[in-house]
């Protein structure tokens, strides 16, 4: 994986060599068109499928330009502007399993010969060239959930695998939680074991599947890897699912909270630390299994920094409806196992970061399947370094259940909550230095400004809720 970051465009363009055996090997596997995907500012892959036959060109940076900024809720160029290049990274190439004729690259966004300032992938590449500087190097590992879901015959959305009537169309029986049923998982196999064989097959190492809480939520657990790579198998795999799904007669949904009833859908992020000259050797892992004094000053950093990441990490409006202590008629359970504050703890899943019993890495469990995932994997690597380097100190370790805590001993203790809203976590967005040296001023403000008008747009709508709470209550 080449997570070499490029001044230059000439730079950046593929060697010509290893350029001909990529192609000579995609077309003596039945390789016919390539999707050379982009990311955009959302963490979204874009793309212009094109013959083989031009994947030279491609990689010479002569292929398909795009007007990105023509599809940006937030354009910050106009119709006269450039177009942007993209240059693939060779090292990524994929045969696509739901369609082997296809292959798919990431590539990065070049324009007018400098690396395109609103591309979340040079902006992560740029993170790890500068921790690299500095001798540090981070592993990542993601915890996907998602919910697997079907059309009804009215049109609607149902859960895929639920059988019960649906709520309010008729006996509803108490049923055991969804999360680590046998009965569930044999039936959901059939979807689930594709993806199991596809994802071996890809090398990532799947390690196990979970029935997560909410009727018909999934989580896949494969093996961590450079961040660079995670970045691009996180995004990769939400495709992966949109089309295995298809297969089935299914679609999934990433949203965190498709109902009020369901268990948030997170993205948990583990990462790790790894000096560059000392490869191989996790510095979170200390003497006679414990962690280290540079696990506690990476924690530092990432809690100093914590409600910046979390805007990008838990960038939607609904993000915020999973991120709370106990929800009214959650099903399959009572609390949610969900973060509600700025914390860090032994194992401990009512805290935004949490010490695993299992591996000697860092767990944010603020953030979910929205995000763009570039970004987030840069301000944590960005948090972690600043951390390392100036040793901060992060406190006590919290060990207590933050769901039952009183409000009193919160504010005696000095113990943050996670933002509230999408609003209050942009707004700490917006006066990060941090954000801004990782994502750079363009694109920072690009994502600020859409997200203030996201909250604006959600805020003005009068919601069912309130016409139930309100319509005759006065």
């Amino acid at each position: 994986m080449s997570s070499h970051y490029f001044e230059n465009f000439a730079d950046a363009l593929p060697d010509s060599a290893r350029v001909a055996e990529a192609k000579k090997k995609l077309e003596a596997a039945g390789v016919k068109y390539i999707l050379s995907c982009w990311i955009d500012m959302f963490g979204i892959p874009k793309t212009k499928p094109l013959p083989i036959s031009d994947f030279e060109l491609l990689c010479a940076g002569k292929g398909p330009q795009f007007a990105v900024h023509s599809v940006s809720f937030v354009p910050e160029l106009g119709p006269a502007d450039s177009d942007q290049i993209p240059v693939p990274d060779i090292d990524t190439i994929v045969i696509c399993p739901w369609d082997r004729t296809c292959a798919w690259v990431f590539a990065d966004l070049w324009w007018e010969g400098k690396p395109y300032n609103l591309c979340p992938r040079q902006a992560l590449k740029r993170a790890i060239a500068e921790a690299a500087d500095k001798g540090y190097a981070m592993f990542a590992g993601i915890e996907p959930e998602f919910i697997t879901m079907k059309w009804n015959d009215q049109g609607q959305p149902v859960k895929a695998f639920d059988n019960d009537p649906a709520p309010g169309e008729g006996l509803r029986p108490r049923r055991q939680a969804f999360g680590y049923d046998v009965e569930f998982s044999v039936d959901a196999m059939g979807f689930l074991g594709e993806l199991i064989d596809i994802i071996e097959e890809l090398g990532w190492n799947i390690h196990d599947v979970v029935t997560e809480g909410a009727y018909s939520q999934f989580e896949l657990d494969f093996h961590y890897t450079d961040t660079l790579a995670m970045a691009d198998r996180f995004v990769f795999l939400r495709v992966l699912l949109k089309e295995v799904a298809k297969k089935h007669g299914l679609f999934v949904t990433f949203m965190p909270k498709p109902t009020t009833g369901d268990w948030r859908s997170g993205a948990h992020l583990n990462t790790s630390m790894q000096k560059i000259d000392n490869p191989g050797v996790n510095i979170y892992q200390g003497e006679q299994g414990q962690w280290s004094d540079a696990t506690f000053h990476a924690v530092g950093g990432l809690l100093k920094h914590g409600s910046a990441i979390t805007a990008v990490a838990c960038c939607t409006v609904n993000s915020y409806n999973g991120l709370v202590p106990k929800v009214g008629g959650l099903e399959g359970g009572t609390y949610t196992w969900a973060p509600t504050h700025m914390a860090y703890g032994r194992n401990n899943r009512s805290a935004m970061l949490r010490l695993p019993q299992s591996r000697y890495a860092i767990e944010n469990r603020a953030a979910d399947m929205c995000m763009n995932v570039y970004l987030s994997l840069g301000l944590t690597l960005a948090a972690c370094m600043d951390g390392l380097v100036n040793k901060i100190d992060p406190g006590r370790s919290l060990d207590e259940d933050l769901y039952v805590m009183e409000a009193e001993e919160k504010t005696k203790r000095n113990i943050t909550p996670l933002p509230r809203n999408l609003l209050e976590a942009v707004e700490q967005l917006a006066k990060s230095d941090l954000a801004e040296q990782v994502m750079g001023r363009a694109l920072m403000r690009s994502f600020v400004a859409y997200k203030i008008d996201e909250w604006e747009r959600y805020h003005q709508t009068v919601t069912d809720w309130e016409v139930r709470e309100y319509l005759r209550l006065y």
